[in-house]
Protein backbone atom coordinates (compact mmCIF):
# COMPACT_ATOMS: atom_id res chain seq x y z
CA UNK A 1 0.00 0.00 0.00
CA UNK A 2 1.26 3.40 -0.71
CA UNK A 3 0.50 6.36 0.81
CA UNK A 4 -2.60 7.36 -1.25
CA UNK A 5 -4.43 4.11 -0.71
CA UNK A 6 -3.67 4.54 3.34
CA UNK A 7 -5.52 7.78 2.80
CA UNK A 8 -8.48 6.28 0.91
CA UNK A 9 -8.52 3.32 3.70
CA UNK A 10 -8.81 5.40 6.76
CA UNK A 11 -11.20 7.89 4.87
CA UNK A 12 -13.53 4.75 3.96
CA UNK A 13 -13.16 3.52 7.77
CA UNK A 14 -13.99 6.85 8.73
CA UNK A 15 -17.23 6.92 6.48
CA UNK A 16 -18.27 3.53 7.49
CA UNK A 17 -18.51 4.72 11.63
CA UNK A 18 -19.97 7.72 11.00
CA UNK A 19 -22.17 6.38 8.45
CA UNK A 20 -23.22 3.68 11.11
CA UNK A 21 -24.02 6.01 13.91
CA UNK A 22 -25.62 8.19 12.52
CA UNK A 23 -28.26 6.01 10.26
CA UNK A 24 -28.26 3.82 13.87
CA UNK A 25 -29.95 7.04 14.96
CA UNK A 26 -31.81 8.19 12.34
CA UNK A 27 -33.31 5.08 12.25
CA UNK A 28 -33.92 4.48 16.26
CA UNK A 29 -35.15 8.15 16.54
CA UNK A 30 -38.07 6.98 13.42
CA UNK A 31 -38.85 3.76 15.61
CA UNK A 32 -39.09 5.71 18.86
CA UNK A 33 -40.98 9.01 17.87
CA UNK A 34 -44.88 8.28 16.86
CA UNK A 35 -45.24 11.24 15.50
CA UNK A 36 -42.03 10.74 12.97
CA UNK A 37 -44.24 7.51 12.03
CA UNK A 38 -47.34 9.37 11.38
CA UNK A 39 -45.34 11.76 8.60
CA UNK A 40 -45.32 11.06 4.98
CA UNK A 41 -41.84 12.28 4.55
CA UNK A 42 -40.54 9.51 7.49
CA UNK A 43 -41.65 6.95 4.80
CA UNK A 44 -38.98 8.32 2.46
CA UNK A 45 -36.47 8.78 5.16
CA UNK A 46 -36.29 5.11 6.66
CA UNK A 47 -35.63 3.89 2.78
CA UNK A 48 -32.96 6.40 2.80
CA UNK A 49 -31.72 5.27 5.54
CA UNK A 50 -32.18 1.63 5.18
CA UNK A 51 -29.91 1.68 2.02
CA UNK A 52 -27.42 3.55 3.58
CA UNK A 53 -27.17 1.05 6.43
CA UNK A 54 -26.84 -1.63 4.02
CA UNK A 55 -24.07 0.05 2.36
CA UNK A 56 -22.42 0.53 5.18
CA UNK A 57 -22.18 -2.93 5.98
CA UNK A 58 -21.82 -4.55 2.75
CA UNK A 59 -20.00 -2.83 -0.17
CA UNK A 60 -17.95 0.35 1.83
CA UNK A 61 -16.07 -2.87 4.02
CA UNK A 62 -15.24 -4.46 1.10
CA UNK A 63 -13.51 -1.76 -0.59
CA UNK A 64 -11.57 -1.29 2.56
CA UNK A 65 -10.87 -4.89 2.17
CA UNK A 66 -9.97 -4.51 -1.74
CA UNK A 67 -7.84 -1.69 -0.70
CA UNK A 68 -5.79 -2.91 2.10
CA UNK A 69 -5.17 -6.19 0.24
CA UNK A 70 -5.02 -5.25 -3.18
CA UNK A 71 -6.77 -7.96 -4.48
CA UNK A 72 -9.91 -9.64 -5.35
CA UNK A 73 -12.35 -9.67 -1.82
CA UNK A 74 -14.33 -12.96 -2.02
CA UNK A 75 -14.97 -15.29 -4.68
CA UNK A 76 -16.52 -14.35 -7.91
CA UNK A 77 -20.20 -15.15 -6.89
CA UNK A 78 -19.96 -13.08 -4.01
CA UNK A 79 -18.78 -10.17 -5.71
CA UNK A 80 -21.50 -10.45 -7.90
CA UNK A 81 -24.04 -10.19 -5.18
CA UNK A 82 -22.34 -7.60 -3.87
CA UNK A 83 -21.87 -5.47 -7.10
CA UNK A 84 -25.97 -6.22 -7.43
CA UNK A 85 -26.54 -4.47 -4.30
CA UNK A 86 -23.95 -1.89 -4.79
CA UNK A 87 -26.46 -0.91 -7.94
CA UNK A 88 -29.60 -1.44 -6.26
CA UNK A 89 -28.71 1.00 -3.35
CA UNK A 90 -26.96 3.60 -4.65
CA UNK A 91 -29.98 4.04 -7.29
CA UNK A 92 -32.60 3.52 -4.83
CA UNK A 93 -30.94 6.10 -2.46
CA UNK A 94 -30.95 8.92 -5.67
CA UNK A 95 -34.46 7.84 -6.40
CA UNK A 96 -35.92 8.55 -2.38
CA UNK A 97 -33.97 12.08 -2.35
CA UNK A 98 -36.17 12.72 -5.74
CA UNK A 99 -39.20 12.10 -3.70
CA UNK A 100 -38.45 13.67 -0.72
CA UNK A 101 -38.12 17.27 -2.83
CA UNK A 102 -41.19 16.22 -4.46
CA UNK A 103 -42.83 15.71 -1.27
CA UNK A 104 -41.21 19.55 0.10
CA UNK A 105 -42.34 20.93 -2.92
CA UNK A 106 -45.83 19.86 -2.50
CA UNK A 107 -45.91 21.23 1.34
CA UNK A 108 -44.40 24.11 0.42
CA UNK A 109 -45.99 25.16 -2.64
CA UNK A 110 -49.90 23.49 -1.91
CA UNK A 111 -49.64 23.46 2.22
CA UNK A 112 -53.72 23.59 2.53
CA UNK A 113 -53.70 20.26 0.54
CA UNK A 114 -50.88 18.55 0.95
CA UNK A 115 -52.53 16.21 3.36
CA UNK A 116 -54.87 14.92 0.72
CA UNK A 117 -51.85 15.28 -2.35
CA UNK A 118 -49.23 13.12 -0.45
CA UNK A 119 -50.77 10.29 1.87
CA UNK A 120 -49.04 7.12 2.88
CA UNK A 121 -50.61 4.85 0.42
CA UNK A 122 -48.96 7.32 -2.38
CA UNK A 123 -45.74 7.15 -0.42
CA UNK A 124 -45.62 3.54 -0.75
CA UNK A 125 -46.48 3.33 -4.18
CA UNK A 126 -43.43 5.98 -5.10
CA UNK A 127 -41.09 3.71 -2.90
CA UNK A 128 -42.61 0.17 -4.87
CA UNK A 129 -41.13 2.56 -8.09
CA UNK A 130 -38.04 2.95 -6.27
CA UNK A 131 -37.60 -0.53 -5.80
CA UNK A 132 -38.84 -1.86 -8.68
CA UNK A 133 -36.68 0.87 -11.28
CA UNK A 134 -33.97 -0.14 -9.01
CA UNK A 135 -34.03 -3.83 -8.88
CA UNK A 136 -34.77 -4.32 -12.97
CA UNK A 137 -31.09 -2.13 -13.60
CA UNK A 138 -29.47 -4.55 -10.84
CA UNK A 139 -31.49 -7.54 -12.67
CA UNK A 140 -30.07 -6.87 -15.82
CA UNK A 141 -26.75 -6.10 -14.86
CA UNK A 142 -26.36 -9.21 -13.01
CA UNK A 143 -27.85 -11.44 -15.50
CA UNK A 144 -25.69 -9.84 -18.58
CA UNK A 145 -22.11 -10.54 -16.17
CA UNK A 146 -21.34 -7.04 -16.14
CA UNK A 147 -20.91 -7.31 -12.51
CA UNK A 148 -17.65 -7.89 -10.55
CA UNK A 149 -14.31 -6.49 -8.96
CA UNK A 150 -13.44 -3.19 -10.88
CA UNK A 151 -9.78 -2.56 -10.29
CA UNK A 152 -10.41 1.25 -10.88
CA UNK A 153 -12.63 1.81 -7.87
CA UNK A 154 -11.31 -1.27 -6.02
CA UNK A 155 -14.41 -2.45 -5.43
CA UNK A 156 -17.24 -5.11 -6.86
CA UNK A 157 -19.59 -3.00 -9.09
CA UNK A 158 -20.27 -2.52 -12.59
CA UNK A 159 -17.19 -3.83 -13.96
CA UNK A 160 -15.89 -2.84 -18.47
CA UNK A 161 -13.19 -5.17 -18.26
CA UNK A 162 -15.36 -8.21 -17.98
CA UNK A 163 -17.92 -6.92 -20.68
CA UNK A 164 -15.49 -5.88 -23.43
CA UNK A 165 -17.30 -8.50 -25.71
CA UNK A 166 -20.66 -6.90 -24.91
CA UNK A 167 -19.34 -3.64 -26.46
CA UNK A 168 -22.41 -1.28 -27.08
CA UNK A 169 -25.14 -3.43 -25.44
CA UNK A 170 -22.91 -2.13 -22.13
CA UNK A 171 -22.15 1.62 -22.86
CA UNK A 172 -25.85 2.00 -23.81
CA UNK A 173 -26.60 0.06 -20.24
CA UNK A 174 -24.52 2.31 -18.17
CA UNK A 175 -25.21 5.21 -19.76
CA UNK A 176 -28.93 4.66 -19.56
CA UNK A 177 -28.21 3.57 -15.88
CA UNK A 178 -26.96 6.79 -14.72
CA UNK A 179 -29.14 8.96 -16.82
CA UNK A 180 -32.39 7.42 -15.44
CA UNK A 181 -30.93 7.75 -11.72
CA UNK A 182 -28.61 10.73 -11.05
CA UNK A 183 -29.44 12.56 -13.93
CA UNK A 184 -33.05 12.40 -13.39
CA UNK A 185 -32.82 12.88 -9.34
CA UNK A 186 -30.71 16.01 -10.31
CA UNK A 187 -33.28 17.38 -12.78
CA UNK A 188 -36.28 16.70 -9.86
CA UNK A 189 -34.29 18.31 -7.24
CA UNK A 190 -32.97 21.03 -9.09
CA UNK A 191 -37.00 21.99 -10.25
CA UNK A 192 -38.45 20.73 -7.11
CA UNK A 193 -36.17 23.06 -4.67
CA UNK A 194 -35.51 26.04 -6.99
CA UNK A 195 -39.50 26.30 -7.04
CA UNK A 196 -39.42 25.84 -2.81
CA UNK A 197 -36.98 28.23 -2.84
CA UNK A 198 -38.88 30.96 -4.91
CA UNK A 199 -42.37 30.31 -2.61
CA UNK A 200 -39.96 30.93 0.64
CA UNK A 201 -38.34 34.06 -0.25
CA UNK A 202 -42.22 35.40 -1.28
CA UNK A 203 -43.36 34.21 2.16
CA UNK A 204 -40.49 36.03 3.81
CA UNK A 205 -41.19 39.30 1.80
CA UNK A 206 -44.46 39.15 2.83
CA UNK A 207 -43.19 38.61 6.74
CA UNK A 208 -40.77 41.47 6.49
CA UNK A 209 -43.42 44.06 5.29
CA UNK A 210 -45.61 43.07 8.36
CA UNK A 211 -42.46 43.76 10.51
CA UNK A 212 -41.47 46.76 8.86
CA UNK A 213 -45.32 48.33 8.96
CA UNK A 214 -45.04 47.22 12.50
CA UNK A 215 -41.67 49.16 13.73
CA UNK A 216 -42.98 52.10 11.95
CA UNK A 217 -45.82 52.08 14.27
CA UNK A 218 -44.24 51.18 17.36
CA UNK A 219 -42.49 54.95 17.66
CA UNK A 220 -41.05 54.42 21.38
CA UNK A 221 -40.21 50.50 20.76
CA UNK A 222 -36.51 50.33 22.32
CA UNK A 223 -33.25 50.09 19.86
CA UNK A 224 -32.15 46.83 20.64
CA UNK A 225 -35.33 44.87 19.48
CA UNK A 226 -35.62 46.70 16.15
CA UNK A 227 -31.92 45.60 15.27
CA UNK A 228 -33.28 42.24 16.60
CA UNK A 229 -36.00 42.55 14.08
CA UNK A 230 -34.02 43.38 11.28
CA UNK A 231 -31.17 40.79 12.06
CA UNK A 232 -34.03 38.04 12.18
CA UNK A 233 -34.99 39.42 8.88
CA UNK A 234 -32.00 38.60 7.34
CA UNK A 235 -31.32 35.57 8.75
CA UNK A 236 -34.91 34.56 7.56
CA UNK A 237 -33.36 35.54 3.96
CA UNK A 238 -30.16 33.12 4.21
CA UNK A 239 -31.83 30.13 6.20
CA UNK A 240 -34.36 28.75 3.08
CA UNK A 241 -31.38 29.56 0.51
CA UNK A 242 -28.73 27.61 2.76
CA UNK A 243 -31.00 24.38 3.12
CA UNK A 244 -31.64 24.09 -0.54
CA UNK A 245 -28.21 24.50 -1.49
CA UNK A 246 -27.19 21.61 0.92
CA UNK A 247 -29.81 19.42 -0.27
CA UNK A 248 -28.36 20.23 -4.02
CA UNK A 249 -24.76 20.74 -3.19
CA UNK A 250 -23.76 17.35 -1.06
CA UNK A 251 -25.99 15.59 -3.77
CA UNK A 252 -23.60 17.17 -6.75
CA UNK A 253 -20.52 17.04 -4.44
CA UNK A 254 -20.83 13.49 -3.55
CA UNK A 255 -21.95 11.63 -7.01
CA UNK A 256 -20.73 14.20 -9.81
CA UNK A 257 -16.83 13.00 -10.22
CA UNK A 258 -18.00 8.99 -9.71
CA UNK A 259 -20.57 9.12 -12.65
CA UNK A 260 -18.58 11.10 -14.75
CA UNK A 261 -15.44 8.73 -14.59
CA UNK A 262 -17.52 6.24 -15.34
CA UNK A 263 -18.59 7.89 -18.15
CA UNK A 264 -15.75 9.04 -19.12
CA UNK A 265 -13.87 5.54 -18.15
CA UNK A 266 -16.27 4.31 -21.30
CA UNK A 267 -14.89 6.05 -24.28
CA UNK A 268 -11.86 7.04 -22.54
CA UNK A 269 -8.56 5.10 -24.64
CA UNK A 270 -6.05 5.39 -22.05
CA UNK A 271 -6.44 4.19 -18.69
CA UNK A 272 -8.04 6.24 -15.79
CA UNK A 273 -5.68 7.10 -12.56
CA UNK A 274 -6.91 3.80 -9.85
CA UNK A 275 -6.27 6.39 -7.19
CA UNK A 276 -8.84 9.28 -8.23
CA UNK A 277 -11.23 6.06 -9.17
CA UNK A 278 -10.81 5.11 -6.05
CA UNK A 279 -11.64 8.93 -4.38
CA UNK A 280 -14.53 9.08 -6.63
CA UNK A 281 -16.15 5.94 -5.04
CA UNK A 282 -15.31 7.30 -1.63
CA UNK A 283 -17.03 10.33 -2.22
CA UNK A 284 -19.97 8.63 -3.82
CA UNK A 285 -19.90 6.54 -0.21
CA UNK A 286 -19.97 9.75 1.79
CA UNK A 287 -23.22 10.70 1.04
CA UNK A 288 -24.86 8.01 3.12
CA UNK A 289 -22.40 9.58 5.65
CA UNK A 290 -23.93 13.19 5.17
CA UNK A 291 -27.20 12.15 4.36
CA UNK A 292 -28.42 11.76 8.22
CA UNK A 293 -27.41 15.13 9.14
CA UNK A 294 -29.17 16.66 5.47
CA UNK A 295 -32.29 14.99 5.87
CA UNK A 296 -33.17 14.11 9.26
CA UNK A 297 -30.54 14.65 12.35
CA UNK A 298 -30.21 18.46 12.17
CA UNK A 299 -34.09 18.92 12.11
CA UNK A 300 -36.03 20.32 15.55
CA UNK A 301 -37.98 17.03 15.70
CA UNK A 302 -35.44 14.34 15.63
CA UNK A 303 -32.72 16.93 17.67
CA UNK A 304 -35.70 16.42 20.48
CA UNK A 305 -35.86 12.78 19.90
CA UNK A 306 -31.98 12.16 20.17
CA UNK A 307 -31.81 14.23 22.93
CA UNK A 308 -34.77 12.52 25.02
CA UNK A 309 -33.19 9.49 24.59
CA UNK A 310 -29.85 10.26 25.82
CA UNK A 311 -31.24 11.78 28.76
CA UNK A 312 -33.09 8.41 29.56
CA UNK A 313 -30.12 6.82 28.64
CA UNK A 314 -27.47 8.97 30.61
CA UNK A 315 -31.06 8.43 33.59
CA UNK A 316 -31.17 12.31 33.62
CA UNK A 317 -34.27 14.32 33.53
CA UNK A 318 -34.57 17.59 30.86
CA UNK A 319 -34.46 20.80 32.89
CA UNK A 320 -37.01 21.40 35.81
CA UNK A 321 -39.69 23.49 35.53
CA UNK A 322 -38.19 26.17 37.72
CA UNK A 323 -35.09 26.76 35.76
CA UNK A 324 -37.28 27.19 32.76
CA UNK A 325 -39.19 30.01 35.11
CA UNK A 326 -36.21 31.90 36.08
CA UNK A 327 -34.87 32.08 32.16
CA UNK A 328 -38.35 32.89 31.13
CA UNK A 329 -38.58 35.86 33.85
CA UNK A 330 -35.29 36.71 32.73
CA UNK A 331 -36.27 37.70 29.48
CA UNK A 332 -39.18 39.44 30.16
CA UNK A 333 -37.15 41.73 32.11
CA UNK A 334 -35.09 42.79 29.36
CA UNK A 335 -37.38 43.51 26.84
CA UNK A 336 -39.73 46.61 27.22
CA UNK A 337 -42.61 47.03 26.58
CA UNK A 338 -44.16 44.27 26.46
CA UNK A 339 -46.42 44.51 23.14
CA UNK A 340 -43.14 45.45 20.82
CA UNK A 341 -42.18 41.64 22.47
CA UNK A 342 -45.61 39.84 21.49
CA UNK A 343 -45.89 41.05 17.81
CA UNK A 344 -42.01 40.38 17.20
CA UNK A 345 -43.06 36.82 18.92
CA UNK A 346 -45.94 36.11 16.34
CA UNK A 347 -43.60 37.09 13.80
CA UNK A 348 -40.47 34.69 14.29
CA UNK A 349 -43.49 31.91 15.01
CA UNK A 350 -44.24 32.69 11.45
CA UNK A 351 -40.66 32.26 10.05
CA UNK A 352 -40.21 29.48 12.05
CA UNK A 353 -43.39 27.30 10.48
CA UNK A 354 -42.07 28.61 6.78
CA UNK A 355 -38.62 26.99 7.83
CA UNK A 356 -40.12 23.88 8.91
CA UNK A 357 -42.48 23.48 5.36
CA UNK A 358 -39.01 24.13 3.40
Amino acid sequence: MDAADIVASLLILGIVVVSLLSNVVVLICFLYNPEIRKQVPGLFILNLTFCNLLQSVSNMPLTLVGLVTSGHPGGIGFCQIVGFLDTFLTTNAMLSMAALSIDRWVAVVFPLSYHSRIRHRDAVMVLGYTWIHSMCFSAVAICRSWLGYNHLYASCTLCSVRTKAAGKQFIVFTVALHCLTFLLTLIVMCVTYLKVLKVARSHCKRIDVITMQTLVLLVDIHPSVRQKCLEEQKRRRQRATKKISTFIGTFVVCFTPYVITRIVELFSPGPINPHWGVFSKCLAYSKAASDPFVYSLLRHQYRKTYSLLANKVLKRSPLNSSSFRLESKARTTTVTPAQPSASNHQLTNQSANEDKRV
